[in-house]
């Protein structure tokens, strides 16, 4: 494969995983808010920054809508909603032959949807259902993409990327959450702790799965258990390291480039990390540390798959 095509799959997906926890982090904290009980609104929106990482031209105004119009409308905020999707719309339109014809229908419809002045009329009306319109349309594209493409090396680097921006984001996520996890180990949560808690488990889809595995006792302890280590959850980050490891073993297996030596050691030292240390072993240890760990592991994978698959150079090709 082309690395210019491998690229732009890549961050087609990677963009369209980060318009998805954007909003669905922005319809969670804005839930939150309804709550007079707990924590003011600057904190919760300085908390919803922080858990974006931190981007620039979202100080709080006072003004909710106002900040939520610009974090989902703001077509030069590259935390913005409307910035990702034209991110990837513009990824898919450059390997236009390498997707199917319904993928790129649905994430057109996304595009011109997002861009509708109907869009920011019904955002005026209903913000919930605004963002709930455009999980919907993201997830859409998600299921088109697993029905009517060929399961081979394009679809694993879309794999790659929706996995590794899935397990960054939840990490940094974490890492924000918990010093007020880490403060509420009494079994016994006062209303907003709980409300706090189940809001961190809906950021990551994850309330109703908790529920299956825990029963709907909430605590930081197995939230962190939940979303660090659980190998069937989608959404947790050992989930996440397993489908990087399958995609990049199976882009071999299927003729690609094969995966040097720091690649692999890279992800599987991370594996490892995940597999073989117990949340009794992350708590009483130096939490942050670990989940920040985990973070710099994901930005050095990307690294390492950008210079072996895309960045290559034509001696180190010929080589592999």
């Amino acid at each position: 494969m082309l690395s210019r095509v491998a690229d732009s799959l890549y961050w087609m997906s990677r963009y369209l995983e980060r318009a998805e926890n954007t909003v669905r982090q922005l319809d969670v904290t804005m839930g939150l808010m309804l709550d007079t009980g707990g924590a003011d609104e600057e904190t919760r929106w300085q908390r919803l920054v922080a858990s974006l990482g931190k981007p620039a031209g979202l100080d709080w105004n006072g003004d909710l809508e106002a900040m939520a119009h610009k974090l989902v409308f703001d077509n030069l905020n590259h935390a913005a909603v409307t910035f990702c999707v034209n991110g990837a719309r513009e990824n898919a339109r450059q390997v236009r032959e390498e997707i199917s014809s319904e993928q790129w229908q649905r994430l057109n419809r996304l595009y011109h949807q997002i861009h509708s002045p109907l869009a920011e009329n019904q955002f005026n009306s209903s913000i919930n259902d605004a963002l709930a319109s455009i999980i919907d349309g993201i997830h859409l594209f998600k299921g088109v993409s697993n029905s009517t493409m060929i399961h081979g090396q394009g679809w694993q680097f879309i794999r790659m990327g929706r996995f590794l921006e899935r397990a960054y984001a939840t990490a940094t996520l974490l890492e924000v959450y918990q010093p007020d996890l880490l403060h509420a180990q009494t079994r016994e949560h006062v209303g907003y702790q709980y409300l706090e808690l189940v809001g961190l488990l809906r950021c990551c889809t994850s309330f109703e799965a908790y529920c299956q595995v825990y029963t709907a006792d909430v605590t930081p302890d197995r939230i962190l258990e939940f979303l660090l280590l659980n190998r069937d959850f989608p959404h947790s980050i050992r989930y996440c390291v397993d489908s990087i490891r399958e995609a990049i073993d199976s882009i071999q297996r299927t003729g690609g480039r094969r995966p040097p030596g720091e690649l692999i050691s890279g992800i599987g030292r991370l594996h490892a990390m995940l597999d073989f240390t117990t949340i009794g072993e992350i708590l009483h240890g130096d939490t942050s540390a670990f989940l920040h760990n985990i973070r710099e592991q994901c930005l050095r994978i990307h690294e390492q798959i950008y210079r072996y698959y895309v960045n290559y150079s034509i001696q180190s090709a010929l080589a592999s």
